[in-house]
């Protein structure tokens, strides 16, 4: 990807330095989960890339990048927690700290469906099982409502499924920032629909006032070179209409990486991807608002040697 937009930029800029000469800024961290590679991109990739991660682009190694290092946590602010975080990111935890992991397993934790708890999964089945077994179990009618989508919207980027079957006392997540000035929810909220009428919907937080929500739109939009002004235009090509929720008593690790919540349920037994335990932790506020429904044991903590070399 890197390697193509460096290509474009050459091509239209008409220079011959990495990336046409422009300035680029890149932030992310690699201790997170790696980028998905199928085995047959990667097979006809591994012929001219050393690794499927950005620092293998060839154009950003001749760029020689000067890296910077972002040190202050915002998420938390317990550094025993901190501590053991970085011990789980790093691949050096110890058996004192697993052991001191280990004190927030608790196998048999059923909260209240008020409290607020949002379960992280590290397969996406188990976290629909949880969500549809949840619903099930409320009481009252099930609402569905289906997407309005027109013109160019591929299925791969549809932000929820096409149609959601919700019910009052659903626990939801928004899934968008609320684009009008008053900013009432943002991408990883999580309330309960305590109202539904037409396409009215009613999500209450806690401590918070009710929130009014509607569907909201989702833009597909396409980027072409305007040959005449030599600038860069985007049109909208395709548009998804839908409510910004889904059912969020589980959720996989990878759909919360970004996202911040006050108490958490980890599934992570079955991991399976490097970085995938760190991320599950982090996501949490405080270490007392971790549960453990299996306990973890080093062999789940993987960090990826090509980072950390």
């Amino acid at each position: 990807v890197l390697d193509a937009v460096d290509a474009v930029l050459k091509r239209f800029r008409q220079a011959s330095t990495p990336f046409g000469g422009l300035q680029l800024l890149m932030i992310g961290d690699l201790h997170q989960l790696p980028p998905v590679v199928r085995p047959d991109e990667w097979y006809q990739m591994q012929g001219h890339y050393p690794t499927p991660y950005f620092f293998g682009s060839i154009a950003l190694r001749q760029a020689a990048p000067t890296v910077i290092q972002l040190t202050h946590i915002y998420r938390q602010s317990d550094s025993q927690f901190i501590e053991l975080l970085n011990k789980v990111r790093n691949n050096n935890i110890d058996p004192a700290s697993l052991e001191t992991l280990n004190q927030r397993y608790q196998p048999d934790f059923s909260p209240a469906d008020d409290e607020g708890y949002i379960t992280l999964t590290s397969h996406n089945n188990t976290a629909h099982q949880i969500n549809t077994e949840k619903l099930q179990q409320l009481a009252g009618r099930e609402y569905a409502f289906k997407a309005i989508i027109e013109g160019d919207f591929p299925t791969s980027m549809y932000p929820n499924e096409e149609q959601i079957v919700l019910k009052k006392g659903a626990q939801v997540m928004f899934n968008k920032n609320d684009s009008y000035p008053d900013r009432m929810y943002y991408n990883g909220k999580i309330g309960v629909i305590t109202d539904i009428f037409g396409e009215h919907i009613t999500v209450e937080c806690p401590d918070e006032e009710p929130i009014d929500v509607y569907p909201t739109l989702w833009e597909n939009r396409t980027y072409e070179l305007n040959p005449d002004t030599k600038e860069i235009e985007d049109k909208v090509v395709g548009t998804y209409e839908q409510h910004p929720l889904k059912l969020a008593w589980a959720i996989t690790i990878h759909k919360s990486q970004g996202l911040t919540f006050d108490k958490v349920i980890i599934d992570a037994q079955a991991a399976f991807a490097h970085g995938q335990v760190y991320v599950a932790l982090s996501r949490c506020k405080t270490f007392e608002g971790i549960v453990l429904r299996t306990p973890i044991d080093s062999g789940s903590v993987r960090t990826d040697t090509v980072v950390r070399n």
